[in-house]
């Protein structure tokens, strides 16, 4: 059974926002169902158009542009609490493909229905825009890292947004976390080979910094990596959920 947005398990968690009965009441019927997909099969395609939106429930991806001849530029990883398909929504079609690297469940709304969503219910709107927003802007904050940053501030600044970001998932415990992505897919993300990944982790291993092995990562001196990235202290802001 769909599972009911009052009893959703990301609203529990303190780095998304609360809703007010009147907004659950909204979303129970602006979601239409949930779909499971599996690990390695696409969520979205691009260039394709599709009469769905997603919210990630569960489960993770990754985010990616494919060039003419193949080769494919990760973007960005897609976790819980993620809005998918606005793009499509207000475009032709959408601009990038979503490939889920472990099973994912995903919240299902109709693409027909957002423009009521935007005439009836303006703060929601809002809250959509602002993820989208979100998402460009962590886009930009990527490119000037592939674009300026060395390999070793990369792979810091990679590790602070990863552990930041699955820190308000409530999945991190005295800095340990399980991160179910390939070193290949953040070295893809990071415009860095992989070996010269492995390299650069062993590196801030030796520093005392941080550790991935196995699937696991472990952040030993989180303020230390954020000084070595040459990055501002990032505030936590509380999302929005669709």
């Amino acid at each position: 059974m769909p599972t009911d947005c009052s009893n959703c398990p990301l609203r529990r968690l303190p780095g998304f926002e609360s809703l007010s009965p009147e907004e659950l009441e909204f979303m129970s019927h602006f979601k239409v169902g949930e779909i499971d997909v599996s690990a390695g099969q696409a969520v979205v395609i691009e260039g394709a158009k599709s009469p769905q939106l997603f919210t990630v429930l569960d489960g993770m991806g990754v985010r990616f542009r494919t060039l003419e001849d193949g080769r494919r530029q990760i973007t960005n990883f897609v976790m819980p609490g993620d809005f998918i398909g606005m793009q499509d929504a207000m475009l032709d079609d959408i601009g990038y493909s979503i490939e889920a690297t472990t099973p994912m469940t995903l919240c299902v709304f109709r693409r027909s229905d957002i423009w009521t969503l935007f005439r009836n219910h303006p703060e929601r709107a809002f809250d959509m825009t602002w993820l989208v927003c979100s998402e460009e802007h962590f886009l930009g904050s990527a490119l000037a890292t592939v674009g300026q940053r060395s390999a070793l501030e990369r792979l810091a600044w990679a590790l602070v947004v990863i552990h930041d970001r699955f820190r308000q998932l409530g999945r991190v415990d005295n800095g340990i976390f399980s991160f179910p992505f390939r070193q290949q897919d953040l070295a893809d993300a990071l415009g860095l080979s992989l070996v010269h990944t492995n390299k650069t982790l062993a590196k801030l291993r030796d520093r005392g910094l941080a550790s991935w092995a196995e699937g696991v990562v472990r952040i030993f001196d989180r303020e230390g990596l954020r000084q070595l990235a040459v990055m501002d202290e990032m505030e936590s802001k509380v999302r929005p959920l669709i």
